[in-house]
């Protein structure tokens, strides 16, 4: 019998030095997913891993075995004791596994909550997994039930409508001021990783930018021909403050690069035209002061993460709801899961009846010299009906069982029954299905 095992390791279980000596790349992750299929125990594995967690989602035999085996590969690669990295490794089974992929990939398990990269990374690891051979039917269900899941949540709640990163609320924030970016003359002070994440932003609205760098000019360059931008140095900076009408400033300057006076004399040259400053640095690169002057409006690193914080607050708020849709689709899983494996042993009951009824007819068949065929037709039909119905009941409360129970149920029932596995253990999930979606196929007849 199969079932589903999750090995996981996250930002809220471990620090990052510990994350990192985790982390794959996605063909590290390819490679290690193959390694664990090749242990006697893991049948289908899965592997994420992103810059918060790193999780492997696998079909195993006997958990225990396949949790201490895979556990161990993940040690040997972050180069510690098995025993070090289990107090950071959290191991939900089953439904409980399902559950967790399902949170991590609408976002609940994200440092931001509602993130939408997370849903992109576990379709391309799943992917990865599959054309590698490593997946099978119960990892493709789970995978595809957990995407659908992600993007319910997306769809029917606001988990992930609110910008939550500085540079994305600097641009929304552009956007209300200006109403619209398109063909305005944009100025991004610094070349840093916050000007490439804003200068991304902008030119996804259209907006023409120019880079404004002294110490990382070829960097500026580089993002300048990215973004469609031109870069100046900061020499050039009073001339291109004339003709915009946004200015980013993000430097890792310990002094103010825009000053009030300076400003003021823009101002006047371009007869008082609206300006709008949005400094995001720390310390800050636009003197307070510049607020002040007329047509100036200057918003700093405390206003947007006020706006941050607000959009936080709002995706938390949709955090309950989001968590209702993963229990709608989790029992779905769980009853789905629940007919993948009670239908073996229901299946395997059924055979050892007809078995014993072929078995005892057998046995008598010589007592029965002067029976008609249509006696003996009778007798068969009888010792059928007897068995039928001694099994009813227990059939159906093996249906019903609910997930928590059935596990030891369906190990108590074989072993009361002497009822033997059937299939080869690798082949035992796609037969499994195969049954599932035959009682499915007589249901709707």
């Amino acid at each position: 019998m199969s079932e589903l095992l999750a090995l996981g390791i996250s930002h809220k279980t471990a620090p990052v030095a510990l994350r990192e000596r985790v982390a794959f790349t996605e063909q590290q992750a390819t490679e290690f997913a193959e390694q664990a299929t090749a242990t006697p125990e893991v049948r289908e594995a899965v592997v994420i891993s992103t810059c918060n967690r790193t999780e492997v989602y696998l079909v195993v035999g006997d958990p225990v075995r396949a949790e201490s085996d895979v556990l161990g590969l993940l040690a040997r690669r972050a180069a510690i004791r098995p025993t070090e990295l289990a107090d950071a490794i959290y191991s939900p089974r089953n439904c409980d596994a399902a559950r967790q992929l399902y949170r991590v990939t609408a976002g609940l398990e994200s440092m931001i909550v509602g993130e939408a990269e997370i849903q992109g990374q576990v379709k391309r690891a799943h992917e990865a997994a599959m054309h590698a051979g490593c997946t099978g039917p119960l990892s493709n269900r789970l995978f595809a039930a957990a995407l659908t899941t992600g993007k319910r949540v997306r769809t029917e709640t606001s988990i992930g409508s609110s910008r939550v990163s500085i540079p994305s609320v600097a641009v929304d924030l552009a956007l209300s001021v200006l109403g619209g970016l398109e063909d305005r003359h944009v100025v991004v002070l610094g070349a840093g990783e916050t000007s490439e994440l804003t200068a991304r932003a902008l030119a996804d609205q259209g907006a023409g930018t120019f880079f404004v760098a002294n110490r990382h000019a070829d960097r500026a360059l580089s993002l300048a021909q990215r973004f469609g931008g031109t870069v100046v140095g900061l020499d050039g900076l009073p001339e291109q403050l004339l003709g915009a009408d946004i200015v980013l400033s993000s430097t890792s300057s310990p002094h103010p690069i825009v000053g009030r006076d300076e400003l003021e004399q823009v101002m006047r040259e371009r007869s008082e035209r609206p300006l709008l400053l949005i400094d995001i640095a720390v310390p800050r690169d636009i003197e307070a002061a510049c607020g002040e002057l007329e047509g100036v409006s200057l918003y700093d690193i405390d206003d947007l993460q006020a706006v941050v914080a607000r959009n936080l607050s709002t995706r938390e708020s949709e955090a309950p709801r989001a968590q209702e849709i993963v229990e709608e689709e989790i029992h779905r899983f769980a009853r789905w899961l629940g007919q993948l494996q009670t239908l073996p042993t229901v299946s395997a009951l059924r055979e050892h009846g007809n078995d014993l009824v072929e078995q005892v007819l057998a046995e008598n068949s010589g007592r029965w010299e002067s029976a008609s065929p249509r006696d003996l037709a009778r007798i068969e039909a009888v010792a059928r009906a007897v068995m039928g119905r001694l099994l009813h009941e227990p059939t159906i409360r093996l249906r019903s069982l609910s997930e928590e129970r059935g596990h030891a149920s369906l190990e108590l029932v074989r072993q009361l029954f002497g009822l033997r596995e059937d299939a080869p253990s690798q082949e035992r999930p796609a037969t499994e299905l195969a049954e599932v979606h035959d009682l499915r196929r007589r249901r709707e007849r």
